[in-house]
């Protein structure tokens, strides 16, 4: 493992924490207001390997107001359902992390 990939993996680590944080604190100004408008989306996303999908699968679902109901690695398709809609950045803006870190 090379020395860019620990650091990718170190800034994918930081990059998920604060929008961990983010997310929850917007998800209870959500909550609190009533201002919530559930969707489902498909995203296409960028990584080929099983491995990279599912970490981004699982980074989905650890981020609040956000949930992965299906993954089809064959495609690479997420379904995503989100309490409010949000654009692909968005949801995963970890990706380009998992990518330079995994494959």
């Amino acid at each position: 493992m090379s020395i860019a990939r620990i650091g990718y993996g170190i800034a994918y680590f930081i990059i998920l924490i604060y929008n961990i944080l983010k997310s929850a604190l917007n998800v209870a100004k959500m909550v609190l207001t009533g201002n919530i408008k559930p969707v489902v989306v498909e995203i296409e996303t960028i990584l080929e390997r099983p491995i990279s999908q599912t970490i981004l699968a699982n980074s989905i679902t650890l981020t609040p107001g956000t949930l992965s109901i299906d993954l089809d690695s064959e495609k690479r398709l997420l379904k995503v359902a989100t309490i409010i809609p949000k654009e692909k950045k968005e949801i995963i803006p970890f990706e380009p992390y998992i990518k330079k870190m995994l494959e």
